[in-house]
């Protein structure tokens, strides 16, 4: 990876596997809108960002400081997705195929307290209302950080907040489990701090003392919020997928970098729907 410093931005070169929109857009985190001009402007770890991806250049609208201590590692910048999907690749033919397909989606390293709260505001959601409730939770009791933009509320602020202070952002059934892992957090029963020290297991165990917190959930926090790379989230239409593509697999079959074969073979059988009729 090799970045320029200009006045207003920093320019990004040499990225294989990388695609923008792709990585913002497939679910895994809910803050980034897309301009008209193909840009997204964003909001992750108290800053608002702006950020465009020509063929070979990745633009983001920052300083260096902010690039080298955030966005770097937000999009997992230094990692070698071009070999991980060659190594893949040798797993499975189907994958090899698969991998063939994959739109160049990255991992994103979320704020870990954020992607615990999206992903129990996710359960039997889709994409579109999942964003609108995260942005009024923002609005709701997240700092002000541009006007008009807020940061995700800390576990802090929300903590002084009831079940029913959270009706304005509409989460229905999802409010009093966000309120239960907000007090587990907060008093300390579910430590996010200790997370990266846990094995996958034993990090998946402590997220579901959460009430609403499922095996899938707990898989997709641990996935894009501690970026445990061996996660392997399990919705119905990846059930379906493994069980037609993959039928004596198993996510721990695809090893160390099994949450980004996930994405590779979601993205297949999205583009593959013959596959499923019959």
């Amino acid at each position: 990876m090799n970045y320029k410093v200009l006045e207003d931005r920093i320019e990004v070169y040499g990225l294989s596997d990388f695609e923008l929109k792709d990585t913002l857009t497939c679910g895994q985190c809910f803050r980034f809108k897309e301009n008209a001009d193909g840009s997204f402007l964003g909001v992750a770890f108290g800053r608002v960002i702006v950020l465009s991806k020509t063929d070979d250049t990745f633009i983001l609208y920052t300083s260096e400081e902010d690039f080298l201590n955030i966005w770097k590692s937000y999009f997992d910048l230094e990692l070698d997705y071009g070999k991980i999907k060659e190594d893949l690749s040798k797993l499975h033919p189907t994958l090899k195929e698969a991998a063939k397909f994959a739109p160049g989606i990255r991992i994103l390293k979320q704020e870990p307290f954020e992607a615990l709260i999206s992903f129990i505001i996710s359960q039997n959601n889709n994409i579109k209302r999942i964003s609108g409730i995260v942005e009024r939770l923002c609005e709701l009791c997240g700092e002000e950080i541009e006007k008009g933009v807020y940061a995700f509320p800390t576990a802090e602020a929300l903590g002084r907040l009831t079940v029913e202070d959270l009706a304005p952002i509409r989460a229905g059934f999802r409010a009093k489990y966000i309120a239960d892992a907000v007090k587990k957090v907060l008093n300390g029963e579910v430590d996010l701090m200790t997370m990266d020290s846990l094995s996958y297991d034993e990090a998946k165990a402590e997220l579901m003392k959460i009430k609403g917190v499922g095996s899938k959930v707990a898989d997709c926090v641990l996935l894009y919020g501690f970026h445990k790379l061996s996660g392997f989230p399990m919705d119905v239409w990846m059930k379906r997928a493994m069980a037609v593509l993959f039928p004596d697999f198993t996510g721990s079959d695809f090893g160390e970098f099994a949450g980004i074969a996930q994405q590779y073979i979601f993205h297949y059988a999205r583009l593959h729907p013959e596959l499923f009729e019959n």
